[in-house]
């Protein structure tokens, strides 16, 4: 309002100087109508139009400031109107002031709340995607549960099978407990009778190694007394002997050698079944070292090599064992080739009975596994079992001597550790022997 009073003001004031300044032309042209006087006359026509002029801008300036007032008079209106405005915009902006504090709390509280609604917002995705893994899982679970469910039923189906099943053999089993009861009742009477049997049996056997022991004794003098006179004969009256009954004489001797042999394996033989068993670890080194001893000769004889690997200790009836390994090692090298120097190789090492292809052997046991191995003259495959039997002989006493009872004797010494033996072999192409003793 104030500026559009100065702004009349200064269209007022601009009007007086025009004013005062148009006076001031109009003393000049008075004075120059004075001067020009000779010159009035000819512009009094021009004046008077002038004079018209003057009066049209006379009413013209009349007009302007009658307009003037009326907006002298509109501008003071305005004023009023403005100064009212200002009032208002004062108020105006003494509430924008307000609303603009209230603006400003509630922008910060649209950034808290906008702060919460994000941590909002991610705990809702987290919740979300554990509820996707949760459906998942659920979904893998109803399935598992429905497998289940088919299973129960198949098992259901099953059961219903098993029980009748399981009903008919309480029948069966009934009907064999009444079986069994008589079976029982008769196995208990064959059990007396065997236990008669067996008494008779252990007496007859005592007899029997008495007898064995006895006769062996006996018939040893008058070997040695054969022999003996024999030798005497040979030696004293060899020149008045025919070249017949010298070889006479020599077969006698040879007869009453293998006579006297075959005394000592039976001897030998029975003092297996008499001695008693005691176990004892012993270092089989020193056992092998004996037995190479006492084949010196032979092994010299025949050329042979004895290759005796990872021997260590075993829990073995120690002079039985010596038996058994003699008669093996001495049997390879009866047996050798002529042509080829003997080679036996014995090794020893601890196997689980259930690494063995022989149903005899308890599978969680550890064993105690010889082998003696040769590369002598062999036997046939079919004679594998035959070979162990008293008195069993391969050959003729006229190729090889014997009298069949080293490997029987070899058999009931394993058998006397609570272990087996396997022969294996090939004709021409040596033999092995696989021995499993209980290691413990």
């Amino acid at each position: 309002m104030t500026n559009i009073i100065k702004s009349v003001e200064d269209e007022l004031i601009i009007a007086r100087q025009e004013l005062a300044f148009q006076k001031v032309e109009k003393g000049k042209r008075a004075a120059e109508l004075g001067i020009a006087n000779i010159e009035l006359a000819f512009q009094d026509k021009e004046k008077g139009k002038r004079a018209a002029e003057l009066g049209i801008a006379n009413r013209e300036l009349e007009f302007q400031d009658e307009e003037k007032g009326k907006r002298a008079a509109e501008l003071g209106i305005a004023n009023i109107e403005l100064a009212f405005q200002d009032k208002e915009k004062e108020k105006r902006a003494a509430e924008l002031i307000i609303a603009n504090k209230e603006l400003l709390f509630q922008n910060k509280e649209k950034e808290k709340r906008a702060a919460e609604l994000i941590i909002a917002n991610a705990e809702l995705l987290f919740q979300n995607e554990e509820k996707e893994k949760r459906a998942a899982e659920l979904i893998i679970a109803n399935k598992e549960l429905i497998f289940q469910n088919e299973e129960k039923e198949k098992r259901a189906a099953e059961l219903i099978i098993a029980n009748k099943e399981l009903a008919f053999q309480n029948e069966e089993k009934e009907k064999r407990a009444a079986e069994l009861i008589i079976a029982n009742k008769e196995l208990a009477f064959q059990n007396e009778e065997k236990e008669k049997r067996a008494m008779e049996l252990s007496i007859a056997n005592k007899e029997l190694l008495a007898f064995t022991y006895v006769s062996s004794h006996d018939l040893q003098e008058p070997l040695r007394k054969i022999q003996t006179f024999c030798s005497i004969i040979l030696e004293n009256e060899n020149q008045h002997l025919s070249d017949n009954g010298k070889y006479n004489l020599q077969r006698m001797q040879l007869a009453a050698g293998r006579m006297q042999q075959l005394i000592d394996d039976l001897l030998a033989f029975s003092r297996i079944n008499t001695t008693e068993l005691i176990f004892e670890k012993t270092n089989l080194k020193t056992i092998f070292d004996e037995i190479r001893n006492d084949l010196k000769e032979t092994i010299h004889e025949k050329n042979a090599t004895i290759e005796a690997k990872n021997l260590g200790s075993a829990n073995i009836i120690a002079f039985q064992f010596r038996q058994l390994m003699y008669n093996l090692i001495s049997n390879a090298l009866k047996f050798s080739k002529p042509d080829q120097p003997s080679h036996i190789i014995i090794k020893r090492e601890i196997v689980k009975g259930g690494s063995v292809d022989n149903d005899k052997l308890s599978a969680e046991k550890d064993y105690c596994h010889f082998t003696v191995e040769d590369n002598g003259i062999g036997f046939e495959p079919h004679f594998s079992e035959r070979i162990f039997e008293v008195f069993q002989k391969l050959h003729s006493k006229e190729v090889y001597s014997g009298t069949g009872i080293g490997l029987a004797i070899v058999k009931k010494i394993v058998e006397n550790h609570n272990g087996i033996i396997v022969a294996t072999s090939e004709l021409d192409k040596g033999a092995k022997f696989d021995i499993y003793f209980p290691a413990n």
